[in-house]
């Protein structure tokens, strides 16, 4: 329907939790007058008292005026209950609590005190909008309208068909997201919609690392943070939400995509969630937490060595260069190493121990430097078990006396920062490459949704699509796991050299 968005003027927000509070707030900051309705009439009259409350907060911090916020207030009208007559709603917005019966009834009442002409939206975060439809006469009427919490702070909603939504009512309710100042992106009808699916490969990836040893889950998150540029990293921000709220998600996410392989949930979680480590919320998870405040170990300083000298391998191309710069004059020239030199690898998507053996290089005096980011932050050090710990001690001193912080970590087929960001990227290729979302809405919802530097798509052009195809094929040769397989989406445009940002041409294209 032409011009919707613009006409709505009133909009009714069922359920007064922490959700519906914020929806509401949006809303009438908006311009649109707001029923607020719950079965409890107590609760309605505290969000009313709430919400007010903000408005007054923000004329406090200057970013209402006093005018703004009065007429804001003037817009929120408590009603006798969700099943309140509704003929001058042009929108229902539904923020009760996630369960698929309590959502399907309280739609079923809907529907029969609101006119035809009134729109049915679900703040679903997890249960499918399809399944929530079914139980309408006329499921053509309903779709997901997904916020994030705070409300009025993350401007993402996702916008979700479902299988039978009026094919009108999603670019409709994209306008209204835009009217209300929010950045709305189409997001699939499936397991996690968008950015729940999206965030799989970060924190997947994160614990695969965890479960083979390869690092702890400080060290994964001093990586993430520094390396990729993260805000949070992976085990930081499982314990911020919760396992009671991970895990399950994570199992609901793989099982709905039948058991795909790069969404697969770990052990680890399951463990920690039966045992109680939730997270910040229990004082203790993948950190211990004092009054709320996380107590991360320090980092361990760099041990006393004997000083040697360094050999480093081209093994990218201006990798010897950026090292020897970054090491000063420590670093050795010949073409092969002196019998007490210690040795940098810096591989993309292989061990160093395997660099090492095809290369014939002392492998007791080999160790692995990431090259992810060109050695501009922090470094990361691999070591397999055949390092001589004299050799490792002394490399590690001269990486440490470079002044970067220094983390050290077990040898593997691609190390830690590549492989998170190899995850990230084919886990948004895989989206791309099934056409549940469009690649500017996959970028756009990571980067709102997630607080990602980039989207997962961006961010692959920017690191390079060859890049992170040989990382992704270097993990699945070395081990098997087809959790690596990569995305043809990637494949393709990577052998191609075509932006991962854009489709290319299909075979609508020719006809």
């Amino acid at each position: 329907m032409d011009g919707w968005a613009e006409r709505v003027g009133t909009v009714r927000v069922v359920g007064t939790g922490v959700m519906g509070r914020g929806i509401a707030q949006l809303a009438a900051a908006g311009g649109l007058t707001v029923e607020l309705a719950d079965v409890r009439p107590e609760a309605v009259a505290a969000a009313v008292e709430y919400v007010s409350g903000m408005f007054g907060k923000l004329v406090a911090k200057g970013r209402m005026t006093a005018e703004d916020a009065a007429a804001a207030k003037a817009r929120l009208r408590p009603v006798d209950g969700p099943l309140a007559p509704a003929d001058g709603c042009d929108l229902v917005i539904e923020a009760v609590r996630e369960d698929l019966a309590t959502k399907r009834e309280l739609f079923a009442g809907l529907e029969k005190v609101c006119p035809e002409h009134t729109v049915l939206a679900t703040n679903t975060s997890s249960l499918s909008v399809t399944a929530i439809g079914a139980g309408l006469a006329d499921p053509s009427r309903l779709a997901g309208l997904h916020f994030f919490n705070p409300v009025p702070l993350m401007r993402l909603v996702e916008v979700i068909a479902g299988a039978r939504t009026a094919a009108w009512l999603p670019g409709a309710l994209t306008g209204l997201v835009r009217r209300l100042g929010h950045e709305p992106v189409l997001a699939p009808d499936t397991p996690g919609f968008l950015v729940n699916h999206a965030g799989r490969g970060l924190v997947t990836e994160a614990l695969q690392i965890l479960g083979e040893a390869v690092a702890e889950p400080a060290d994964v998150d001093r990586i993430a943070r520094d390396v990729l540029g993260l805000r949070m990293g992976p085990f930081e921000l499982l314990d911020l939400t919760g396992l009671d709220v991970s895990h399950p998600v994570l199992e609901s996410i793989w099982t709905g995509f039948y058991d795909e392989p790069r969404l697969r949930p770990s052990r680890i979680t399951r463990a920690r969630m039966e045992a109680g480590l939730l997270g910040r919320k229990a004082g203790e998870g993948f950190y211990r937490y004092v009054d709320g405040a996380k107590q991360e170990p320090p980092e361990a300083p760099a041990p006393a060595a004997e000083a040697r000298p360094v050999w480093v391998h081209d093994t990218e191309p201006g990798v010897r260069d950026a090292l020897a710069a970054l090491l000063g004059g420590n670093v050795e020239q010949g073409e092969r190493p002196s019998a007490d030199a210690v040795v940098l690898v810096a591989p993309y998507g292989r061990s160093a121990l395997d660099v090492a053996r095809e290369h014939g290089l002392p492998a007791e005096r080999v160790l692995g430097v990431d090259p992810l980011g060109g050695f501009a932050s922090r470094l990361t050090l691999g070591v397999h078990p055949g390092v001589d710990p004299a050799a490792g001690r002394a490399a590690l001193a001269a990486l440490a006396a470079t002044g970067r912080p220094v983390t050290v970590v077990r040898d593997a087929p691609a190390p830690v920062a590549q492989r998170l960001l190899a995850s990230i990227v084919n886990v948004g290729c895989g989206i791309a490459e099934q056409r549940l979302a469009s690649a500017d809405d996959i970028d756009t919802a990571v980067r709102l949704g997630l607080g990602y530097p980039r989207g997962p798509l961006e961010w692959g052009d920017h690191a390079g699509a060859a890049t992170v195809l040989r990382v992704l094929r270097g993990l699945h040769a070395a081990t098997g796991d087809p959790r690596y397989r990569p995305s043809l989406w990637l494949a393709e445009r990577a052998e191609l050299g075509l932006p991962l940002t854009e489709t290319g041409t299909t075979p609508a294209d020719l006809l």
